[in-house]
């Protein structure tokens, strides 16, 4: 179902005021802006990603200690990417959770 063009009208009108009022919820919305936070997310899953891969690799070479460097390179991303989400998940596991609030 098409729009009318009245319809087209006042939905630019919105779009164009939400962008004057606040410029970085629309680009969230459209997902056209990366936050920094999701720029170390991505970061710590490509670490998780390459340490798993050079896993692989040592288990096919037979090369223990390639595996036991690989392992703690994707630990080392695992906890990078976890890190950036500390606290989201379960707002109460931090200090008011450990002083028995």
């Amino acid at each position: 179902m098409a729009l009318s063009d009245h319809e087209r009208k006042l939905l630019a009108e919105m779009e164009a005021a939400l962008e004057q009022e606040d410029p970085r919820l629309l680009s969230t919305l459209t997902g056209k802006a990366r936050t920094r936070q999701g720029s170390r997310a991505l970061l710590g899953l490509s670490i998780l990603v390459v340490g798993l891969l050079v896993l692989i690799s040592g288990l096919i070479a037979k090369a223990t200690v390639v595996g036991v460097i690989a392992f703690l390179i994707s630990l080392t991303g695992l906890g990078a990417h976890n890190y950036q989400y500390q606290g989201q998940l379960y707002p109460r596991a931090g200090k008011e959770a450990r002083l028995g609030k």
